[in-house]
């Protein structure tokens, strides 16, 4: 099994892609394959979040691009930026991630959390697509009270 445990800074040309949804790629070790279908063990410091069009070196010497799959979340459309406000409120109240784009918000689906936007005259969409949350407001490392570098869902 091919080994990778490091980041690339510069810019190369990958010869490989490591397509992950959000819970792998917010993991340090974990298994995987290739898009090839090759297998990979993947061992980062503790605390890195893999984000799309990162790089990794692996131990054979081949550049690894990592590229956020398609999951299954829910999608939050409005013109009114409070109601938009006040959905990653909430959101974020209950420690949900969260991705934020011009005019909408997306975090994996989860149908009581899509009750809950709706009843605030929300519009929310189910639908495949990559899930890029925003990182956490601590740098790697730094606790905020957790210490513990991991992502929380409840």
């Amino acid at each position: 099994m091919l080994t990778i445990s490091q980041r690339l800074q510069a810019v190369r040309p990958a010869d490989a892609r490591l397509v992950l949804p959000f819970e792998l790629r917010s993991r340090s070790r974990f298994r995987a394959r290739l898009a090839s279908g090759e297998e990979v063990g993947v061992m980062l410091a503790r605390g890195q979040i893999l984000r799309g069009g990162d790089l990794l070196l692996a131990a054979d010497g081949r550049v690894i691009e990592v590229e956020a799959s398609a999951e299954s979340v829910s999608t939050v459309q409005a013109a009114d930026a409070r109601a938009l406000a006040r959905a990653a409120y909430h959101l974020g109240n209950r420690h949900v991630a969260l991705q934020i784009g011009d005019g909408w918000l997306r975090y994996r689906h989860d149908h009581v959390l899509d009750e809950m936007l709706r009843g605030f005259g929300l519009q929310v969409r189910v639908e495949q697509a990559p899930f890029e949350p925003e990182a956490g407001a601590y740098p790697a490392g730094g606790d905020a009270g957790h210490g513990d570098g991991h992502v929380h869902s409840h």
